[in-house]
């Protein structure tokens, strides 16, 4: 069962964990380019505080971005900030999202996020935690996938492996973690089924689009190509 109230809290320690490492930046540090190709760290920045206010628009029954175009628009304005101006924009936005989710409320009720997907209220928090956690990753100043919590790769491997099951352009993937730290399937129910076996921070950078797989051992066939999130 998902608890959004422990999930809450995780997501303000990877939040309080952000903000401590780039409290550490210049202004010019904030202006380099990221690990997201067309993005500087600023962009990233922006995007994560936007995004705690899009949540809080979806916790509260409102749409998430007023359109795709409006919420690029919001981060280009805002990725040439001053540093101090995003990490205050980080904090408010962080603690509006933690406020929002103190508010009673029904979380077995069903949401609507972007393009159309639904999900549980109460996965809203762990979703939340997957836009800081991965976004830190990205930021590139030295904080990597095999820092992240077990709980949270664990997690984010299932939310990636359920999210991409019945995909028609992916063949039937058995995941396993080394060491025995889990298994998994996904992909579509024909074709020959491949075996990916690697760390578990490797499968969360395969699976996410942060690492290209080439540290994974595949049998069967080939690493799958696996579409955009």
């Amino acid at each position: 069962m998902i608890d959004h109230e422990r999930d809450l809290a995780s997501v303000k320690a990877a939040t309080d964990r952000l903000l401590d490492a780039a409290a550490s930046w210049d202004n010019a540090a904030t202006a380099e380019p990221s690990r997201l190709p067309g993005w500087t760290r600023g962009h990233v920045l922006a995007h994560v505080a936007r995004n705690a206010d899009a949540l809080v628009n979806v916790l509260q029954g409102r749409p998430m971005y007023a359109d795709a175009a409006t919420r690029d628009a919001d981060i280009e304005r805002d990725a040439g900030r001053p540093l101090a101006v995003h990490l205050a924009d980080l904090r408010e936005s962080g603690d509006g999202f933690q406020a929002a989710g103190a508010e009673p409320a029904d979380w077995s009720r069903t949401v609507e996020l972007r393009n159309g997907v639904t999900d549980s209220a109460s996965r809203i928090p762990f979703r939340r935690w997957v836009e800081v956690a991965l976004h830190h990753v990205d930021l590139g100043v030295g904080y990597e996938l095999e820092d992240l919590p077990e709980e949270f790769v664990q997690r984010e491997i299932d939310f990636l492996a359920e999210r991409f099951t019945g995909h028609a352009t992916v063949p039937p993937t058995r995941i396993v973690a080394a060491e025995g730290a889990g298994s998994w399937t996904t992909g579509s129910a024909e074709g020959a089924e491949v075996t990916v076996t690697g760390p578990a921070p490797e499968l969360l950078g395969w699976l996410a689009g942060r690492r290209d797989g080439s540290a994974l051992k595949t049998e069967g066939g080939p690493l799958p190509a696996l579409p955009p999130l």
